[in-house]
């Protein structure tokens, strides 16, 4: 099947994933653990790879944010890429900066819309050497 053109980037369906994306990055800054944990998927094929971590599945997700102390830091978000493929999905790409280290960092986010709502069904945070 090939998606129909006007069906990528819907501004409707942007502005709706943008608005969860940057709720997601105030309630990490926060530490906001039950908000972090209710913006996955419930469910054992949700996976997230961290900078030297990964949780496959919900259950695994919610043990690792339970022991993650609240940021000592602050993050700048530069670059930030939503495009929406039809009216159910989107992935969510940013660079960003932490003031804690000179590393430069990468996050990517599907999310997919559920009967629960907008959804991040995988994710992946790595922070490289930059020129």
């Amino acid at each position: 099947m090939t998606l129909p053109a006007d069906h990528i980037n819907r501004s409707e369906v942007v502005a709706e994933v943008t608005a969860r994306f940057l709720d997601y990055e105030s309630a990490l800054m926060r530490n906001d653990v039950e908000a972090l944990n209710d913006f996955f998927w419930c469910h054992d094929a949700v996976t997230r790879y961290g900078i030297c971590d990964r949780q496959l599945g919900h259950e695994a997700l919610v043990r690792f944010r339970a022991d993650v102390p609240p940021p000592d830091f602050t993050r700048t978000l530069h670059d930030v890429r939503i495009t929406s493929f039809g009216p159910d999905m989107a992935v969510a790409m940013c660079e960003f900066r932490r003031s804690d280290t000179a590393l430069h960092g990468f996050q990517t986010q599907t999310w997919v819309r559920l009967a629960a709502g907008w959804k991040i069904v995988s994710a992946h945070v790595s922070m490289v050497a930059w020129p």
